[in-house]
């Protein structure tokens, strides 16, 4: 598919992930692309995505919007995050469906994998399993995505892919301790700990689950690599295929940061997953996506980024 001449919705493209992929149609001669914001269109209301495909009569549809947070978000939510979630993506697929979009991208997370998935994570293994519970509710609603793209192919030949990314960070991430995800509390604690000249930072958990991350820029084009070159049914995994322990994320960001203090595990805190790492071999092979940026590279870019932002966050 060229991107050139269609009209692109890109659902949560004012957010983290959304404002890449966003710069990056642009950048590939897309000048149609229009971003819903919830307080115009809220995405649970079918009304409202009747009249968003009215007004923006897409070609293509990028759903990336979600209701995410960390692990303490997701105990707090469950019952949000799963509906909201699936509300959204139910309708939207639906009735782009019914108004022959060309193409609909649906983002999914890496937390509809079970829990105890054998490492690396092979998209075939999906359904081996529970998720981890504190993000369960989250991880299934986005999973029924691909049960209904796989059922409207295979029912209207409606071609809805299914994309994995692994744990995003990058520049723009969101800060907040409340809602944050593992890289950028990390960033902010330990920050925030040198500029008050503490001497110990408290951290979740025991260190010792694994996650794989992946630079949001790197995020941003794989999904449009899958939009421009990939029709298939099969869900896709975003990643780099590398897995890194907490502990030692932990070490190399307060390396980064100059923080010389004690790291104290906090153990009564869940860990969350036990492992995260996925085979990306699939995304290679079917439309020649690689991840650019280490993990060293990345972690550097948002460091740099956050220091000079974090006044205004």
């Amino acid at each position: 598919m060229q991107l050139v001449g269609k009209r692109v919705v890109v659902t949560g493209g004012a957010g983290f992930l959304g404002s890449y992929v966003v710069e990056k149609l642009r950048g590939r001669g897309c000048r149609e692309v229009v971003v819903p914001r919830s307080s115009d269109f809220d995405l649970r209301d079918r009304d409202a995505i009747i009249r968003l495909y009215a007004e923006a009569r897409p070609h293509v549809i990028i759903h990336l919007a979600a209701v995410v947070g960390g692990i303490g978000a997701n105990r707090a939510n469950p019952g949000r995050f799963f509906y909201d979630n699936a509300i959204q993506g139910i309708q939207l697929m639906e009735y782009a469906r019914q108004r022959d979009v060309e193409k609909f991208v649906a983002v999914g997370t890496i937390c509809a994998y079970p829990k105890f998935a054998p490492v690396p994570f092979k998209e075939d293994d999906l359904w081996n399993g529970y998720p981890e519970e504190t993000n369960a509710p989250y991880g299934l609603a986005k999973k029924m995505l691909l049960v209904q793209a796989q059922a409207y192919r295979e029912q209207y030949g409606f071609n809805a892919i299914y994309l994995l990314p692994v744990n995003l960070y990058g520049p723009r991430d969101n800060f907040d301790l409340e809602t944050s995800h593992v890289i950028p509390a990390l960033i902010r604690k330990f920050a925030e700990a040198k500029e008050g000249g503490r001497r110990e930072v408290v951290l979740w958990g025991d260190g010792s689950p694994t996650r794989e991350f992946l630079y949001v820029e790197d995020a941003a084009e794989g999904i449009l690599l899958a939009t421009e070159r990939y029709d298939g049914g099969q869900p896709v995994n975003l990643g780099t295929g590398e897995e890194t322990a907490i502990w030692d994320l932990a070490g190399v960001v307060a390396a980064e940061i100059g923080f010389n203090g004690d790291i104290i595990w906090d153990a009564s805190k869940p860990n969350g997953q036990p492992r995260r790492c996925l085979d990306v071999s699939r995304a290679k092979e079917l439309f020649g996506f690689q991840a650019a940026h280490s993990l060293r590279e990345g972690l550097a870019k948002t460091i740099v980024w956050y220091m000079e932002h974090r006044h205004e966050l």
